[in-house]
Protein backbone atom coordinates (compact mmCIF):
# COMPACT_ATOMS: atom_id res chain seq x y z
CA UNK A 1 0.00 0.00 0.00
CA UNK A 2 1.44 3.36 -1.02
CA UNK A 3 0.91 6.07 1.61
CA UNK A 4 2.85 9.29 1.20
CA UNK A 5 2.45 10.63 4.73
CA UNK A 6 0.23 10.72 7.78
CA UNK A 7 -0.51 13.20 10.54
CA UNK A 8 -2.74 12.68 13.54
CA UNK A 9 -4.03 14.09 16.80
CA UNK A 10 -5.74 12.48 19.75
CA UNK A 11 -9.06 12.25 17.91
CA UNK A 12 -8.12 12.37 14.22
CA UNK A 13 -5.82 10.94 11.58
CA UNK A 14 -5.24 12.21 8.03
CA UNK A 15 -3.52 10.15 5.34
CA UNK A 16 -1.87 11.79 2.34
CA UNK A 17 -2.29 9.33 -0.51
CA UNK A 18 -4.62 7.58 -2.92
CA UNK A 19 -7.85 6.81 -1.07
CA UNK A 20 -8.38 3.51 -2.93
CA UNK A 21 -5.05 2.33 -1.47
CA UNK A 22 -5.06 3.94 1.97
CA UNK A 23 -8.57 2.71 2.79
CA UNK A 24 -7.26 -0.84 2.68
CA UNK A 25 -5.37 -0.15 5.90
CA UNK A 26 -8.55 0.74 7.83
CA UNK A 27 -9.81 -2.17 9.98
CA UNK A 28 -13.06 -3.97 9.11
CA UNK A 29 -16.23 -2.56 10.70
CA UNK A 30 -14.30 0.25 12.40
CA UNK A 31 -16.12 3.25 10.85
CA UNK A 32 -19.44 4.36 12.33
CA UNK A 33 -20.43 6.89 9.65
CA UNK A 34 -18.98 8.19 6.40
CA UNK A 35 -19.83 11.45 4.67
CA UNK A 36 -17.98 12.88 1.68
CA UNK A 37 -18.15 14.67 -1.64
CA UNK A 38 -16.35 12.67 -4.33
CA UNK A 39 -14.78 14.24 -7.43
CA UNK A 40 -17.64 14.80 -9.88
CA UNK A 41 -16.15 12.66 -12.67
CA UNK A 42 -14.16 15.07 -14.87
CA UNK A 43 -16.05 18.27 -13.92
CA UNK A 44 -13.09 19.57 -11.89
CA UNK A 45 -9.40 18.65 -12.10
CA UNK A 46 -7.76 18.89 -8.69
CA UNK A 47 -4.29 17.66 -9.68
CA UNK A 48 -2.33 16.14 -12.57
CA UNK A 49 -1.86 12.84 -10.71
CA UNK A 50 -3.06 9.72 -12.51
CA UNK A 51 -4.35 8.59 -9.10
CA UNK A 52 -6.73 11.55 -8.91
CA UNK A 53 -10.28 10.41 -9.74
CA UNK A 54 -11.06 13.96 -10.81
CA UNK A 55 -8.30 13.67 -13.42
CA UNK A 56 -10.03 10.84 -15.29
CA UNK A 57 -9.93 10.98 -19.09
CA UNK A 58 -13.51 9.73 -19.35
CA UNK A 59 -16.57 8.94 -17.28
CA UNK A 60 -15.86 5.22 -17.70
CA UNK A 61 -12.36 5.69 -16.28
CA UNK A 62 -13.76 7.59 -13.29
CA UNK A 63 -16.14 4.76 -12.44
CA UNK A 64 -13.37 2.21 -12.86
CA UNK A 65 -11.56 4.06 -10.05
CA UNK A 66 -14.64 4.61 -7.88
CA UNK A 67 -15.74 0.98 -8.14
CA UNK A 68 -12.54 -0.02 -6.35
CA UNK A 69 -13.45 2.29 -3.47
CA UNK A 70 -17.12 1.40 -2.93
CA UNK A 71 -16.50 -2.19 -1.71
CA UNK A 72 -13.81 -0.92 0.66
CA UNK A 73 -16.26 1.61 2.09
CA UNK A 74 -18.67 -1.24 2.64
CA UNK A 75 -15.99 -3.32 4.37
CA UNK A 76 -14.84 -0.65 6.85
CA UNK A 77 -18.36 0.47 7.79
CA UNK A 78 -19.97 -1.16 10.81
CA UNK A 79 -23.10 -3.29 10.18
CA UNK A 80 -26.29 -1.29 9.90
CA UNK A 81 -24.42 2.01 9.61
CA UNK A 82 -24.53 4.61 6.87
CA UNK A 83 -22.48 6.43 4.25
CA UNK A 84 -23.66 9.75 2.77
CA UNK A 85 -22.46 10.92 -0.65
CA UNK A 86 -22.78 14.57 -1.63
CA UNK A 87 -23.19 14.84 -5.41
CA UNK A 88 -24.96 16.56 -8.30
CA UNK A 89 -25.97 15.75 -11.86
CA UNK A 90 -23.52 17.16 -14.38
CA UNK A 91 -24.22 19.47 -17.31
CA UNK A 92 -23.25 18.18 -20.74
CA UNK A 93 -21.80 20.57 -23.33
CA UNK A 94 -21.83 20.52 -27.10
CA UNK A 95 -18.03 20.81 -27.24
CA UNK A 96 -17.24 18.00 -24.76
CA UNK A 97 -20.22 15.65 -25.09
CA UNK A 98 -21.69 16.47 -28.49
CA UNK A 99 -25.03 17.42 -26.95
CA UNK A 100 -26.48 19.91 -24.46
CA UNK A 101 -28.13 18.10 -21.57
CA UNK A 102 -27.49 16.48 -18.20
CA UNK A 103 -25.50 13.42 -17.11
CA UNK A 104 -27.12 11.36 -14.33
CA UNK A 105 -24.06 11.29 -12.05
CA UNK A 106 -26.24 10.81 -8.96
CA UNK A 107 -27.80 7.70 -10.53
CA UNK A 108 -24.39 6.18 -11.24
CA UNK A 109 -23.36 6.84 -7.62
CA UNK A 110 -26.42 4.89 -6.49
CA UNK A 111 -25.73 2.02 -8.88
CA UNK A 112 -22.07 1.78 -7.83
CA UNK A 113 -22.88 1.74 -4.11
CA UNK A 114 -25.66 -0.82 -4.55
CA UNK A 115 -23.27 -3.05 -6.53
CA UNK A 116 -20.89 -2.91 -3.54
CA UNK A 117 -23.64 -4.26 -1.25
CA UNK A 118 -25.16 -1.07 0.14
CA UNK A 119 -28.89 -0.41 0.49
CA UNK A 120 -30.09 2.84 -1.11
CA UNK A 121 -31.43 4.32 2.12
CA UNK A 122 -32.35 8.00 1.76
CA UNK A 123 -31.69 11.21 -0.10
CA UNK A 124 -32.29 14.93 0.26
CA UNK A 125 -32.28 17.58 -2.45
CA UNK A 126 -30.22 20.66 -1.56
CA UNK A 127 -31.58 23.79 -3.24
CA UNK A 128 -29.17 25.98 -5.20
CA UNK A 129 -29.88 29.44 -6.58
CA UNK A 130 -30.21 29.19 -10.41
CA UNK A 131 -29.31 32.88 -10.77
CA UNK A 132 -25.98 32.32 -9.04
CA UNK A 133 -25.37 29.24 -11.20
CA UNK A 134 -26.19 31.22 -14.36
CA UNK A 135 -23.79 34.01 -13.40
CA UNK A 136 -21.02 31.53 -12.61
CA UNK A 137 -21.39 29.05 -15.48
CA UNK A 138 -23.18 31.05 -18.22
CA UNK A 139 -25.03 27.79 -19.01
CA UNK A 140 -27.23 28.37 -22.06
CA UNK A 141 -30.18 26.62 -20.42
CA UNK A 142 -30.26 29.19 -17.59
CA UNK A 143 -29.88 32.35 -19.68
CA UNK A 144 -32.91 34.61 -19.94
CA UNK A 145 -31.98 35.52 -23.50
CA UNK A 146 -32.23 31.83 -24.44
CA UNK A 147 -35.75 31.72 -22.97
CA UNK A 148 -36.71 34.56 -25.31
CA UNK A 149 -34.89 33.03 -28.27
CA UNK A 150 -36.03 29.39 -27.96
CA UNK A 151 -37.07 27.92 -24.62
CA UNK A 152 -36.66 24.36 -25.94
CA UNK A 153 -33.11 24.58 -24.55
CA UNK A 154 -34.12 26.26 -21.27
CA UNK A 155 -33.92 24.16 -18.12
CA UNK A 156 -34.04 24.34 -14.33
CA UNK A 157 -30.91 24.80 -12.25
CA UNK A 158 -28.97 21.73 -11.06
CA UNK A 159 -29.51 20.82 -7.41
CA UNK A 160 -27.09 19.13 -5.03
CA UNK A 161 -28.00 15.83 -3.34
CA UNK A 162 -27.00 14.10 -0.14
CA UNK A 163 -27.59 10.44 -0.99
CA UNK A 164 -27.29 8.03 1.93
CA UNK A 165 -26.61 4.29 1.85
CA UNK A 166 -26.92 1.70 4.62
CA UNK A 167 -24.84 -1.39 5.20
CA UNK A 168 -27.02 -4.47 5.65
CA UNK A 169 -27.50 -6.34 8.96
CA UNK A 170 -28.67 -4.93 12.26
CA UNK A 171 -27.08 -1.86 13.78
CA UNK A 172 -25.27 -3.12 16.88
CA UNK A 173 -25.02 0.25 18.68
CA UNK A 174 -28.28 2.27 18.54
CA UNK A 175 -27.96 5.91 17.52
CA UNK A 176 -30.17 7.51 20.15
CA UNK A 177 -31.59 11.01 20.47
CA UNK A 178 -32.84 12.82 23.58
CA UNK A 179 -35.87 15.12 23.59
CA UNK A 180 -35.30 18.49 25.31
CA UNK A 181 -37.07 19.26 28.60
CA UNK A 182 -40.76 20.08 28.21
CA UNK A 183 -41.36 23.72 27.35
CA UNK A 184 -37.77 24.38 26.18
CA UNK A 185 -37.45 26.54 23.07
CA UNK A 186 -34.41 27.61 21.07
CA UNK A 187 -34.01 30.51 18.65
CA UNK A 188 -31.99 28.47 16.13
CA UNK A 189 -31.20 24.80 15.56
CA UNK A 190 -27.50 25.42 16.19
CA UNK A 191 -28.31 26.70 19.70
CA UNK A 192 -29.68 23.29 20.74
CA UNK A 193 -27.28 21.30 22.97
CA UNK A 194 -25.63 18.38 21.19
CA UNK A 195 -27.36 15.81 23.41
CA UNK A 196 -30.85 17.12 22.62
CA UNK A 197 -32.88 16.57 19.44
CA UNK A 198 -36.22 18.42 19.49
CA UNK A 199 -39.12 17.57 17.20
CA UNK A 200 -38.63 20.83 15.31
CA UNK A 201 -35.10 19.83 14.36
CA UNK A 202 -36.26 16.40 13.17
CA UNK A 203 -38.99 18.00 11.05
CA UNK A 204 -36.36 20.24 9.47
CA UNK A 205 -33.92 17.41 8.79
CA UNK A 206 -36.63 14.99 7.60
CA UNK A 207 -37.68 17.31 4.78
CA UNK A 208 -36.86 15.81 1.35
CA UNK A 209 -35.68 19.25 0.20
CA UNK A 210 -33.35 21.46 2.24
CA UNK A 211 -34.08 25.03 1.19
CA UNK A 212 -32.05 26.65 3.97
CA UNK A 213 -28.44 25.61 3.19
CA UNK A 214 -26.19 28.65 2.80
CA UNK A 215 -23.77 27.87 -0.07
CA UNK A 216 -21.13 30.10 1.57
CA UNK A 217 -21.29 28.24 4.90
CA UNK A 218 -18.04 26.37 4.30
CA UNK A 219 -14.85 25.67 6.19
CA UNK A 220 -13.00 28.15 3.96
CA UNK A 221 -15.10 30.92 5.47
CA UNK A 222 -15.28 29.40 8.96
CA UNK A 223 -11.51 29.08 9.33
CA UNK A 224 -10.85 32.58 7.94
CA UNK A 225 -8.10 31.42 5.62
CA UNK A 226 -5.75 33.93 4.07
CA UNK A 227 -6.24 35.01 0.47
CA UNK A 228 -2.99 33.41 -0.63
CA UNK A 229 -4.01 29.99 0.72
CA UNK A 230 -5.04 27.54 -1.99
CA UNK A 231 -8.81 27.28 -2.12
CA UNK A 232 -10.77 24.04 -2.32
CA UNK A 233 -12.90 24.25 -5.48
CA UNK A 234 -16.18 22.98 -4.02
CA UNK A 235 -16.06 22.43 -0.23
CA UNK A 236 -19.11 20.78 1.31
CA UNK A 237 -21.25 23.12 3.42
CA UNK A 238 -20.81 22.83 7.19
CA UNK A 239 -24.56 22.64 7.81
CA UNK A 240 -24.94 19.63 5.49
CA UNK A 241 -22.11 17.78 7.23
CA UNK A 242 -23.49 18.69 10.64
CA UNK A 243 -26.94 17.33 9.86
CA UNK A 244 -25.57 14.04 8.53
CA UNK A 245 -23.31 13.52 11.54
CA UNK A 246 -26.06 14.44 14.01
CA UNK A 247 -28.57 12.08 12.41
CA UNK A 248 -26.40 9.05 11.81
CA UNK A 249 -23.71 8.84 14.49
CA UNK A 250 -23.27 9.01 18.25
CA UNK A 251 -20.81 11.22 20.12
CA UNK A 252 -17.43 9.49 20.41
CA UNK A 253 -17.83 7.49 17.20
CA UNK A 254 -15.59 7.43 14.11
CA UNK A 255 -16.47 9.48 11.02
CA UNK A 256 -14.58 8.78 7.77
CA UNK A 257 -14.09 10.80 4.58
CA UNK A 258 -12.18 9.20 1.69
CA UNK A 259 -12.01 12.59 -0.06
CA UNK A 260 -11.24 14.87 2.86
CA UNK A 261 -10.12 17.94 0.90
CA UNK A 262 -9.32 20.72 3.39
CA UNK A 263 -10.89 18.70 6.22
CA UNK A 264 -14.47 19.98 6.28
CA UNK A 265 -16.05 16.69 7.39
CA UNK A 266 -13.38 16.16 10.04
CA UNK A 267 -13.62 19.72 11.33
CA UNK A 268 -17.36 19.33 11.91
CA UNK A 269 -16.96 15.81 13.35
CA UNK A 270 -14.46 17.00 15.95
CA UNK A 271 -16.61 20.00 16.83
CA UNK A 272 -19.49 17.57 17.41
CA UNK A 273 -17.48 15.36 19.77
CA UNK A 274 -16.81 12.62 17.21
CA UNK A 275 -13.51 11.24 15.94
CA UNK A 276 -12.32 11.45 12.37
CA UNK A 277 -10.15 9.65 9.85
CA UNK A 278 -9.63 10.91 6.31
CA UNK A 279 -7.64 10.57 3.09
CA UNK A 280 -6.54 13.29 0.69
CA UNK A 281 -4.34 12.97 -2.39
CA UNK A 282 -3.51 16.63 -3.04
CA UNK A 283 -0.71 17.72 -0.72
CA UNK A 284 -1.78 21.35 -0.31
CA UNK A 285 -5.30 20.27 0.68
CA UNK A 286 -3.93 17.61 3.03
CA UNK A 287 -1.68 20.10 4.80
CA UNK A 288 -4.55 22.57 5.18
CA UNK A 289 -6.81 19.77 6.46
CA UNK A 290 -4.28 18.86 9.13
CA UNK A 291 -4.17 22.48 10.28
CA UNK A 292 -7.96 22.70 10.36
CA UNK A 293 -8.32 19.44 12.29
CA UNK A 294 -5.69 20.46 14.83
CA UNK A 295 -7.54 23.76 15.30
CA UNK A 296 -10.88 21.98 15.85
CA UNK A 297 -9.35 19.51 18.29
CA UNK A 298 -7.62 22.17 20.35
CA UNK A 299 -10.93 23.06 22.00
CA UNK A 300 -12.04 19.48 22.71
CA UNK A 301 -11.16 16.75 25.18
CA UNK A 302 -8.69 14.03 24.07
CA UNK A 303 -9.87 10.57 23.00
CA UNK A 304 -8.16 7.44 21.78
CA UNK A 305 -8.94 7.12 18.07
CA UNK A 306 -10.32 3.58 17.85
CA UNK A 307 -10.86 2.47 21.47
CA UNK A 308 -12.90 5.27 23.06
CA UNK A 309 -16.06 4.73 20.97
CA UNK A 310 -19.19 3.11 22.39
CA UNK A 311 -18.70 -0.63 22.62
CA UNK A 312 -19.41 -2.56 19.43
CA UNK A 313 -19.75 -6.32 19.14
CA UNK A 314 -16.80 -8.02 17.46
Amino acid sequence: MKVLNQKSGDRWAMWHGDTTETVRGIPDRSVDYSIFSPPFASLYTYSNSERDMGNSRSTAEFWEHYNFLAPELHRVLAPGRLASVHCMNLPKSKERDGVIGLYDFRGDVIRSMESAGFVYHSEVVIWKDPVTAMQRTKAIGLLYKQLRKDSALSRQGVADYLVTFRKRDANEVPITKVAPPTGTTYSHARNVPANEFPVSRWQQYASPVWMDINPSDTLQRESARAEDDERHICPLQIEVIQRGIELWSNPGEVVFSPFAGIGSEGYVALKQDRKFIGCELKESYWLQACQNLAMAESEARPMDLFTDSPERAA
